[in-house]
């Protein structure tokens, strides 16, 4: 049997992808392989929103390439966003690439491999025009109790920053009776959290007569289906409907992925994110008041075009007023092709360094004591499996997306009630108590 190995960069609609290209793959008769070195067919599923996935991607590419002198039957495959922006020029970037694929052309995939990855298509690449969603094609899922669920694809904001419209295209919705009954198949199959998918998720809907709220009272009314999450917002589109559904719905967790990008209305303005530092953070204290025990995580850019000091300080503010429970943050890096990366006053490397220094010293101290308030709570927690770290551990997420080791007994996919000991600014610890969480 021939076996396949994919690598995954970037976002969870990328890790969803890969599933699906796993599942796929399989289909054509190949089996997994543990390492890209001992596959026949190499897939890296590529994203080119920052430069420091391009910069991992070409050393990926670099091995692959190494791998198919030595071993000249080797098939390799490139997806996802950097080879849809480079569609152009892939093959002559990357000339030992033999099929390509944009994030809207997977399907496309088996065909060009054929069966067992005899009778490659070289030099096959789907167009934009050909967009469908993934989610008819099999999945290879990485834990059966768990699963991504695509809503939508494409994004129609326009930020200055952002290549992933032009890559992913315009925003299409599922219909809702496709997602629920996705969601339904999955039930039946063990699955206990699903995970919406979109890349601007609450505004779902508007093009099939429907709204993310409808959608979320739905998927909560399917049985077995005992967490909801969802990823990612925007600001822009988090009205007051899905916020009463988030607070009505027994299954969707309490927790928020909500991306700030900056805390200054002049650089977000700048950055074209369409709402202010003070519409942010009444958004956040609706938010709270709807629902108390909300968990709030983000994505900040540091070093924007144009970004003064005072801008910066306006972002650590920020972080400190709303409070954090985890943030994802970034050094800016221009995209050619964006609005952002033509503009002047570009900000140089050693301040980006040291803003994204003194931005995460502040992330981290405010959400290791908001993890310190957690000590003698017991929360509910989803096993997934043992701890990386202590392998005598077993790691589960609780339901406001908060990481725990704790000690006990119980199989992934269980949901069982953790006593909380101690805390750090990235994860919970303590014991299983006695009884399962009903």
């Amino acid at each position: 049997m021939k076996r396949y190995h994919v690598t995954t960069f970037g976002c969870q609609m990328n890790a969803h992808d890969s599933e699906r290209i796993k599942g796929l793959l399989e289909e054509l008769g190949l089996g997994e392989a543990p390492s890209q070195d001992q596959a026949d067919v190499i897939v890296l599923n590529t994203c080119t929103i920052r430069e420091k996935p391009d910069t991992r991607f070409a050393a990926h590419m670099g091995n692959a390439a190494k791998q198919k002198r030595e071993r000249p039957g080797t098939v390799v495959a490139v997806g996802g966003c950097y080879a849809e922006a480079q569609r152009e020029r892939l093959f002559a970037l990357y000339p030992d690439v033999d099929v390509a694929f944009g994030p809207g052309t997977i399907s496309h995939l088996g065909a060009w491999l054929g069966a067992g990855g005899e009778g490659v298509a070289r030099g096959a690449f789907g167009t934009g025009e050909e967009r469908a969603f993934a989610a008819g094609l099999p999945a290879h899922r990485e834990r059966r109790f768990q699963a991504w669920v695509q809503v939508s694809m494409g994004c129609n904001s326009v930020c200055s920053y952002c290549i992933v419209p032009a890559v992913r295209g315009r925003e299409t919705s599922r219909r809702p009776g496709e997602v629920i009954a996705e969601v339904e198949r999955l039930a039946t199959e063990g699955v206990r959290e699903v995970t919406l998918l979109g890349q601007n998720v609450n505004s779902y809907g508007r093009d099939v007569g429907s709204s993310f709220a409808e959608l979320l009272h739905a998927v909560d009314g399917v049985a077995g289906i005992e967490r909801i999450r969802f990823t990612s917002p925007h600001p822009k589109d988090f009205r007051r409907d899905v916020i009463a559904a988030m607070a009505e719905c027994a299954a969707v967790c309490e927790h928020a992925h909500l991306p700030l990008q900056s805390g200054s209305s002049r650089v977000l303005k700048a950055m074209r994110r369409t709402y202010s530092r003070e519409r942010y953070l009444r958004l956040v204290a609706e938010l709270r008041a709807s629902i108390p025990d909300l968990a709030l995580t983000t994505d900040i850019i540091v070093g924007f075009p144009g970004e003064t000091e005072n801008d910066f300080r306006e972002t650590l503010e920020v972080a400190e007023e709303v409070g954090f429970d985890g943030a994802f943050t970034f050094v800016y890096s221009p995209r050619a092709g964006t609005e952002a990366a033509a503009m002047p006053n570009q900000v140089s490397d050693e301040v980006k360094r040291d803003r994204i220094e003194r931005l995460v010293a502040v992330v981290q101290r405010v959400a290791a004591e908001r993890n310190a308030g957690r000590v003698g709570s017991v929360e509910e927690v989803l096993v997934e499996g043992p701890s990386r770290t202590e392998p005598e551990l077993l790691r589960g997420r609780t339901r406001r997306n908060t990481t725990v080791n704790f000690s006990g007994d119980a199989a992934p996919g269980e949901l069982v009630s953790v006593s909380i000991a101690s805390a750090t600014s990235t994860t919970l610890a303590g014991a299983q108590l006695a009884l399962a969480a009903a």
